[in-house]
């Protein structure tokens, strides 16, 4: 079984999340959902042609030159996020594909409003970035940890629950901004469940080779998974906006993870249709020219 391309677009719009829906995070989406397909079904294959139609179409947006794709993927931890990266960007040109992880803010970083380290990191025209978290981390872990926003030093009358409304409306500004600027935005959360979350948390304190992923303070965070559930609840009902839409793609089988992520991005490039650029009729002249230096200096080398 081979994806075509509209079977890209069926996948965005089964987990697109609609504008103005209201949305109950543990009803309207499985994280378990692999919109019928099996891993039987040459799931690799199947991969394999998103990452081929990613390829072919980063290249166009290259060549072009005028415009950029951002990437957010947004997870609760053992969701997924480096694996998808790895998987889905695998044929990707290096040149026009960054990839920016953003942690806990540096003291320099705090000393500017929330979006600034998210500006430095906006890829350049003719590139895909990709963010792995983001600026919404902003409406995520400081909602569920308010302790955090002391280091941000805002004026007092900011604070308060009016500060999230205030905060989903800057960042659908800013997001605009972007796109009526030439960069287009595709925004993913990776849906894993709680169960999933505490199997793969145990492989890495069961497996030697997974130690590295191990932190302690992930399974203090699990701590709150409701209060992130919640979290993103409301992110996705304030946020996905006609020009930045939000994609719920289901993360308990990695391998369907990987397919969904591919397929949503690859519809958003056959919608953004780059193409390759032109030359004008003066320009020919001058490659034509060129081309005949080249052959007489291939026809006057001495044969090997």
């Amino acid at each position: 079984m081979n994806l075509k391309p509209s079977d890209f677009q069926r996948f965005s719009r089964h987990f697109l999340v609609e504008p103005g829906r209201q949305v109950d995070i543990r009803q309207d989406f499985d994280p378990a959902d692999t919109f019928g397909y099996s891993k039987t079904e040459n799931a690799a294959e199947i991969l394999q042609d998103g990452v081929e139609l990613l390829a072919e179409y980063q290249e166009r947006l290259y060549a072009e030159n005028t415009r950029a794709l951002l990437v957010v993927l947004q997870a609760l931890d053992a969701a997924g996020k480096d694996s998808t990266i790895k998987h889905v960007m695998s044929g990707v040109n290096p040149a026009g594909c960054q990839v920016t992880s953003f942690k806990a803010p540096s003291a320099a970083e705090l000393e500017h409003d929330f979006l600034w380290r998210c500006v430095q990191a906006l890829p350049a025209r003719g590139n895909i970035g990709i963010f792995n978290r983001s600026h919404y981390e902003e409406v995520l872990v400081v909602r569920v940890h308010p302790q955090f926003l002391e280091a941000q030093r805002l004026p007092r009358p900011l604070l308060g629950e009016e500060l999230w409304p205030r905060r989903f409306r800057q960042i659908n500004d800013f997001e605009r901004h972007l796109v009526e600027n030439g960069i287009e935005i595709v925004k993913i959360f990776l849906n894993v469940s709680q169960e999933k979350q505490l199997e793969r948390q145990l492989e890495r304190i069961d497996q030697p080779e997974k130690h590295w992923k191990f932190n302690p303070n992930d399974i203090q965070e699990r701590q709150h998974w409701d209060a992130y559930q919640a979290a993103y609840q409301e992110v996705l009902q304030h946020t996905s906006t006609p020009w930045a839409p939000w994609y719920v793609a289901p993360a308990d089988r990695k391998w369907f993870t990987r397919i969904a992520v591919a397929a949503i991005i690859a519809n958003k490039l056959m919608e953004m249709d780059p193409q390759f650029p032109t030359v004008s009729p003066a320009q020919r002249e001058e490659m034509l020219a060129c081309r005949q230096t080249l052959l007489a200096e291939s026809s006057a080398a001495p044969s090997r």
